[in-house]
């Protein structure tokens, strides 16, 4: 029997890859409505209440209000906004990191898709928390690079204009305060007693994303080879693999994943200090791709059904 899936905010950059994704499915009729519709209350609550499986691809507060517009308790709720990630009664849709999370996901109502930036570093952080590899306790730094879709249609219109500033030519970093919105989960996820120091950059391609978490071998008295043999036994696919191997030359693109939903999880440098990188698409495990994959994993399907790995 077919599910119905209605997708809140379909028309932004998470939405319209979440309906491609879904658009050769047998499985699963989409709700749809009218452009006028969309902006309607009364029709988004009769949408989200007549469907069995909901995508929130909204801002905070618009999401927030969409759960409220929801009575209907068989619902399945994903939200791929912020709202919810660190919420009571909400399941966190990283599947990989262990067996009864993905049981969760599989009977829960209510999923908080991972945010993009925070998917890599809490897939390299928590198997090495769980395995004592890393103390909860510990200050960590953390670097990301991506492409500007993650910035929504606005920032993708500056960066492809005509008359666009020379300054986006080059990388810019940002979240320069140091209260970036995934910190939250970073550390609610992870069980860190610290946010760790976090630096994201935004480059001048469309999407893709190279996570990456430096440590002293010292400092968690552990070597490269162990976390290697961590990652390897947990992260062995379809979605999340080990890979430790370069793109050419010692180089790792942050686009090397661009438009697919998988990521590669790798272990760099050397005795003393070492790299600890995940790549993805921002848009893919990073966003919409992680959203159809825990609705597989609700609906008893193929986890990998629709999606580009």
């Amino acid at each position: 029997m077919k599910k119905s899936v209605f997708i809140d905010g379909s028309a932004g950059t998470t939405g319209l890859r979440i309906k491609d994704r879904l658009a050769a499915r047998n499985d699963i009729e989409l709700i749809i409505l009218s452009e006028a519709d969309r902006k309607s209350d009364m029709r988004r609550k009769e949408a989200l209440n007549s469907a069995d499986i909901a995508f929130l691809c909204l801002p905070d507060a618009a999401a927030v209000q969409a759960v409220q517009m929801c009575e209907n308790p068989n619902t399945v709720i994903l939200d791929a906004s912020t709202a919810h990630r660190t919420a009571p009664g909400w399941t966190y849709g990283l599947p990989e990191l262990d067996l009864q999370l993905r049981r969760r996901l599989s009977v829960s109502k209510r999923i908080a898709v991972p945010g993009c930036h925070a998917s890599g570093f809490i897939a390299l952080v928590k198997p090495l928390i769980d395995a004592g590899v890393i103390g909860a306790c510990a200050r960590l730094c953390c670097m990301s690079l991506t492409g500007y879709s993650g910035g929504g249609k606005k920032m993708i219109e500056q960066y492809r204009s005509p008359d666009r500033s020379a300054l986006l030519d080059a990388p810019r970093q940002y979240g320069l305060n140091q209260t970036h919105k995934h910190l939250a989960e970073m550390r609610a996820v992870c069980g860190l007693a610290h946010s760790p120091i976090f630096c994201p950059v935004v480059a001048d391609f469309y999407s893709g994303m190279e996570v990456t978490v430096p440590l002293f071998a010292a400092d968690i008295g552990a070597g490269a080879d162990d976390i290697r043999r961590i990652y390897s036994e947990l992260y062995r696919g379809p979605v999340i693999s080990f890979d430790d191997s370069d793109d050419a030359d010692g180089f790792m693109s942050a686009a090397a994943l661009s438009g697919s939903d998988a990521m590669r999880v790798s272990v760099k440098g050397n005795g003393e200090r070492i790299l600890l990188v995940a790549r993805y698409d921002n848009l893919g495990k990073g966003a919409s791709g992680a959203a159809v994959q825990c609705m597989n994993i609700v609906m008893g399907t193929d986890e990998t059904e629709g999606l580009q790995l």
